[in-house]
């Protein structure tokens, strides 16, 4: 029994990459790619004349309308199509953003042809999904579109401001004078916010509390 394909389309300014992953993902049997895009305004021209599809993949860095901008429009005027935000590199900094922005994941443009469509295939289902940045219990968690419970996660008033600056473009140093308290005292409650919550980068952190409702963007 076959199933049925994932309607997808890319938004990518760089045309040999966006055409040479349409092509790849198109040569799947579980993949289908309605249309591609070079930046958000060439998207939403798009989206009026093909149907439309259960997931975009998100370059984000783009001319004319980047990636930030596209999704913050999509989840106003689309909220049930999935943004999985493409990026060259594993940095906070643009993949927080994207998260703010209403994107459900991201995969590295490095990535191979197969954990691409798995991850497609993750956010088509969940709406969510994020690759080694979390752990197996709270993927586990939005895999079955149950939220990590914010009771049994207990924080300081302190470790609270953190958690809220953490989803800032701040680096660790700027909070710590922010928060009038040493870099080591900074490093002491994410360290121990990163043992709480079970994840390993500031990303998996953010992830996390917004998973909690423990902050709101």
């Amino acid at each position: 029994m076959t199933s049925e394909k994932i309607n997808i389309a890319i938004v990518d300014d760089h045309t040999l990459f966006r055409q040479g992953l349409a092509k790849l993902l198109s040569e799947s049997n579980e993949v289908n790619v309605l249309f591609d895009a070079d930046n958000g305004a060439d998207m939403i021209k798009k989206l009026c004349d093909n149907q439309l599809p259960e997931v975009i993949l998100m370059d984000i860095t783009m001319p004319v309308m980047d990636g930030y901008e596209t999704t913050r429009w999509l989840k106003e005027h689309y909220p049930d199509i999935n943004v999985l935000a493409l990026s060259m590199f594993e940095e906070d900094k643009p993949i927080i953003g994207m998260l703010k922005s209403g994107a459900g994941g991201y995969m590295l443009k490095q990535s191979k042809t197969g954990d691409l469509i798995s991850a497609i295939k993750g956010i088509a289902k969940h709406s969510f999904y994020i690759n080694e940045l979390v752990s197996g219990k709270l993927l586990r968690n939005i895999q079955n579109n149950q939220p990590v419970k914010a009771a049994i996660i207990e924080l300081t008033k302190n470790e609270q401001k953190f958690l809220e600056l953490c989803c800032s473009d701040y680096t660790y140093k700027q909070i710590a004078d922010m928060m009038h308290l040493s870099p080591h005292t900074i490093d002491n409650y994410r360290e121990a916010l990163f043992q709480k919550f079970d994840v390993k980068s500031r990303t998996g952190l953010v992830i996390s509390a917004l998973k909690s409702e423990l902050i709101k963007l």
